[in-house]
């Protein structure tokens, strides 16, 4: 081929070649962003990024997703810097997710603005506050980390002049709420416009079983790094941890016990998604679904593992409760997240003046609750330990 020949096939990939793209090449289940429900605000569509793909780059530059950085799974940040955090974790769906959305010939970039955002709702320190600011917030309707999460991408953001958040296509904001149903009370009637009685598209499915795989693996990876479980004790209880672990020996004698530990790490998470992958085509064959349309009607969620691997990960999810998350060292950490979290939020409803302007200004409009409830699930595990030495610490400076 001459450079002139070259030069003239070099073109730019335009939106309307995005579009293309995803008729020819994805599945009739795909969510396509040509058939998106689209946007709450108007805005002109971009030139050369589809719909999902200007979502996923909104969401990678909002100050939500850099703070995960500093928020933590299991272990506070400075237990040590090789823990996942938030962040690390996102970026480990986002990954899986991904992978399996391209083999279920699914809209990989919604599926990744899904999974990127999955998480921004996340409160400092874990679960555990979460459920702390759910009872500080029960009689304003509770907390939860999904809809907080759609507060976020739909108002906290401020980033554009004519509205507030970043404006998401109702899918990835469907995507956000409805990954999993772990949602609040009355979610039908505060969220009409994502039907409950419906499911969600098939690339919010991935993205929701993805995220339990990572942090099922990534748990055991840091539990084990940490000392607070052991590798024997895995191989007693979990067949499935005992049919990866005489694998990766089958394959390699000579190993050390970190080395072998990432191998196994590995092994397991491949184990998952190819069983995923298959059983979610029998599934597609069993139900007779032929179009992203139908897909909302079915009674169950299609992205599913076989009952043979759900019957072994709920053996290894058991292991990690009874010896990650409710050990005593675990224990100990999230009751000092609680106790620092709920004496702040006594703090500031005592005294609204106390919080900072651009949060002391939305008291009116939102409420001193939920401006509080904003303001504290917005903050790093580093920020929410630094605000409580200012206030109770007497010789911090303020």
């Amino acid at each position: 081929m001459s450079k002139i020949t070259a030069k003239k096939n070099i073109k730019l990939n335009s939106r309307y070649n995005w579009q293309d793209y995803e008729e020819k090449m994805l599945s009739p289940l795909a969510m396509k962003s040509k058939h998106s429900r689209g946007r709450k605000h108007y805005e002109k569509e971009h030139p050369y990024r589809s719909l999902y793909q200007r979502d996923r780059d909104r969401i990678i530059h909002s100050a939500a997703f850099r703070r995960l950085e500093y928020k933590t799974q299991v272990f506070v940040y400075h237990e040590g810097d090789y823990f996942r955090t938030r962040l690390t974790h996102t970026l480990e769906v986002a990954q899986i997710a991904r992978t399996i959305s391209k083999n279920l010939k699914l809209n990989d970039d919604l599926t990744e603005a899904i999974a990127l955002a999955h998480d921004v709702g996340h409160t400092p320190f874990g679960h555990a506050v979460e459920a702390v600011l759910n009872e500080l917030m029960i009689e304003e309707g509770g907390f939860n980390h999904n809809e907080q999460g759609l507060r976020v991408v739909d108002s906290l953001e401020e980033r554009y002049p004519s509205f507030k958040g970043l404006n998401l296509s109702w899918e990835t904001r469907e995507g956000i709420i409805k990954h999993s149903m772990n949602v609040g009370k009355d979610f039908a009637s505060r969220y009409a416009e994502f039907n409950p009685a419906e499911q969600p598209t098939l690339e919010t499915q991935v993205m929701d079983v993805s995220d339990e795989i990572a942090y099922d693996n990534h748990d055991i990876d840091d539990g084990i790094k940490s000392g607070l479980i052991f590798e024997e004790d895995l191989r007693k209880k979990s067949q499935l941890w005992n049919m990866i672990y005489r694998k990766v020996k089958a394959e390699h004698s000579n190993l050390n016990s970190n080395l072998r530990v990432y191998l196994m790490i590995r092994n397991l998470i491949n184990t998952q998604v190819t069983d995923l992958i298959e059983n979610t085509f029998r599934n597609v064959r069993k139900l007779k679904v032929f179009t992203f349309k139908d897909i909302i009607k079915c009674e169950e969620r299609i992205v599913s593992f076989s009952d043979g691997m759900n019957n072994l990960r709920s053996e290894l999810r058991e292991f990690l409760f009874d010896n990650l998350y409710c050990h005593w060292r675990v224990l100990r950490m999230t009751d000092k997240a609680t106790r620092f979290v709920s004496a702040l939020f006594d703090v500031y409803l005592h005294n609204p003046q106390l919080l900072p302007p651009p949060f002391r200004d939305e008291t009116q409009g939102n409420g001193v609750k939920r401006t509080i409830c904003d303001y504290l699930a917005g903050m790093t595990d580093k920020y929410a330990l630094e605000e409580y030495k200012k206030f109770f610490d007497p010789y911090e400076k303020v």
